[in-house]
């Protein structure tokens, strides 16, 4: 069975107040600590949190797993731990897409991230976006570009049901995923051609770093992309999801995907050859609606309800969910997103019950790291 792994991004923010802190440096320093501290213990040391673009926010990366419920537990630990190392400097952590309070960003320290900040100009001065990156194991480069291929068509979807970004520099956006669109701004991010072969995607990438535009290829920001680092598909068009149990629902979705194209590609099938200027009306429409209002039928490329979108992806993996023991977990998820919604609709519910965007982070601090009932 592919393994799937997860990288979440959280914002750090004030305790009292609920406005982004820049406080990176004193919560990765005090993980390192601790996890320096497991190591001289005789424990495993364990190196999963990562610092970001801006020093507002921090990463982690939970280790490939199988099994869905063990992936669950994986995003809630270290949801938790991110939680107890954000403490120690006043912070708490809060899954959000974008900060609904406003903010002036506090770019990272490093070469890589001046030199981010000195080719982008306001794009990365601005650029305070979490988002959730699913890693599907492959077999091979060749594997990973015919399934990159043909699950084109199926993300704008994901977006829609992660979409957790409706606020922007504190006044209500109009999107359920703004952090979409700010992301699109950098100049690799977005949907791509069909490539055909594992060959024409390196030599795509190859071209396009040494056009100077882009520093290396760990700036190639595909909405899917083949990762850099670990054999595996990365999937990277969604927000950081509020809920743990909305982002289990897409790794689960998202490995389907990949089996299914996968499975659909050995048995000589071609990918279907939706334009790219019709995935970023789809991807576009996606950000705006969340699953409040119409998306694209990933099949016809025409308006569709939200819900019937979601159930024309489910429908498409059907047979890899029932394979991988997900089927179940993945109808039980659905059901509950759409009759609750996802975090855009959480996000502004909190403005009209707490009056105020500091109650809406404050709010959705406590949920990103609740605890599911037993």
């Amino acid at each position: 069975m592919r393994s799937v792994g997860v990288e979440e991004e959280l914002l750090l923010v004030d305790a009292s107040t609920g406005e982004p802190l820049a406080v990176s440096g004193a919560v990765l320093e005090d993980a390192h600590r601790c996890s320096g501290e497991c190591s001289r213990s005789g424990g495993v040391q364990e190196h999963v949190f990562e610092q970001e673009l801006q020093r507002e926010q921090v990463e982690f990366a939970t280790k490939p797993v199988t099994e869905m419920g063990e992936l669950h537990e994986e995003i809630l630990r270290w949801r938790a731990e991110a939680s107890r190392h954000a403490a120690t400097a006043g912070a708490l952590v809060a899954a959000l897409g974008t900060s609904p309070l406003p903010v002036r960003p506090s770019l990272s320290a490093g070469k890589r991230y001046k030199w981010i900040s000195e080719q982008f100009g306001l794009t990365a001065q601005e650029q305070l976006t979490c988002g959730c990156h699913v890693h599907v194991s492959v077999e091979s480069d060749e594997e990973g570009v015919a399934v990159l291929d043909r699950i084109r068509p199926w993300l704008a979807t994901l977006i829609a049901m992660s979409a957790n970004s409706p606020f922007w520099q504190g006044a209500d956006s109009g999107y359920g995923s703004y952090r979409s669109r700010v992301w699109n701004r950098l100049p690799s991010a977005g949907p791509v051609d069909v490539f055909g072969s594992a060959d024409r995607y390196h030599e795509q990438v190859r071209a396009m770093v040494r056009t100077g535009v882009l520093r290396d290829k760990g700036m190639i920001y595909f909405d899917a992309r083949l990762s850099a680092v670990y054999p595996t598909v990365e999937v990277r068009v969604a927000d950081v999801c509020l809920e743990a149990r909305t982002t289990v629902l897409l790794a689960a979705l998202v490995r389907a995907l990949v089996e299914t194209a996968a499975r659909s590609w050995r048995a000589g099938e071609p990918p279907a050859r939706v334009g790219t200027d019709l995935l970023r009306l789809a991807g576009w429409r996606a950000g705006r609606s969340g699953l409040d209002g119409p998306l694209l039928d990933p099949r016809t490329m025409r308006e569709i309800a939200p819900g019937d979108a979601v159930r024309a992806l489910h429908e498409h993996v059907r047979e890899a969910l029932v394979d991988h023991g997900d089927q179940e977990r993945v109808c039980a998820e659905i059901a509950v997103l759409l009759e609750r919604g996802n975090g855009a609709r959480t996000q502004r519910a909190l403005l009209s019950e707490r009056g105020d965007l500091a109650g809406v982070v404050l709010g959705c601090a406590g949920i990103t790291t609740a605890t599911p009932a037993a």
